[in-house]
Order: structure tokens, then C-alpha cells, then sequence
């Protein structure tokens, strides 16, 4: 087994607690139902979690940043139920603490498009023949 093995189903256990909890227990209207938690990233001490979380929007620039902060502030404030929940399923002896981030990447994917897109290159189909 690698590195940071542990870590990694360390990380996938809680992701998967915290996105159940997000469907079903936790009833904070700050939490739309279309947060999603990406990934959950484990310190090799085990000390820290860090989640990413991403959500559907169709807001841009300041909106989208103000319902970033409200959706970071609402998983700030369930933290401790989370934390409790996350103990008594894995039962871990030290649960980690938990530091929610937003999961930009498809932000980043769809903004990589548009310049790919806006290239206008041509593909030569004499070259994909040969």
C-alpha cells in the first residue's frame, strides 16, 4: 500500500458522510439541495480535512460570490454536527478538522473552453489519414 492510502478512503468515507448529511439531515437554508461535496482531501496526520464543495448557479460575479459566502458560512456552522457524525460512523479516535472550500474546477473547465473555442483551429483531415 502507498502513501497516503489511508488518507485517500479516509477522505471518500467523510466525503460520503457529508454529502448524506447534506441531503438529509442538515435543514440549513443557506444549504440549497444542489451543493455537491467534490472531494475531500485528508492531511497525512489526519489532523485536517479540507472539503471541496461546488453548487449549481446561474449567478455571475458578485451574486455568485455573495452565495459562495453564505454556502461556506451555513457549512461553517454545521461543522460540529458533521464532526459528531463523522466519529460515530468511521469511529475515529481524533476526527479531523473540517475546512470547507469551493471546488472552482468547472468554472475553470467551462472558462478553458470558451478560449479553446474562440482558437478558430481548423483541423487538417489529410493528417488524422495518415
Amino acid at each position: 500500500m502507498g502513501k497516503g492510502y489511508r488518507q485517500g478512503r479516509l477522505g471518500e468515507e467523510i466525503r460520503k458522510i457529508i454529502s448524506q448529511m447534506l441531503i438529509s439531515e442538515i435543514k440549513d437554508p443557506r444549504l440549497s439541495p444542489m451543493i455537491s461535496v467534490t472531494d475531500v482531501k485528508v492531511t497525512s496526520d489526519g489532523s485536517y480535512a479540507t472539503c471541496f464543495v461546488s453548487f449549481f448557479t446561474n449567478a455571475e460575479g458578485e451574486e455568485k460570490e455573495r452565495q459562495e459566502d453564505e454556502v461556506l458560512a451555513g457549512l461553517e456552522s454545521a461543522k460540529g454536527l458533521m464532526k459528531k457524525k463523522i466519529g460515530h460512523e468511521i469511529r475515529l479516535r481524533h476526527v479531523p478538522e473540517l475546512v470547507f472550500k469551493m471546488d472552482r474546477s468547472l468554472d475553470y473547465g467551462r472558462h478553458m473552453d470558451e478560449i479553446l473555442s474562440g482558437l478558430n483551429i481548423k483541423h487538417d483531415d489529410n493528417e488524422e489519414e495518415k
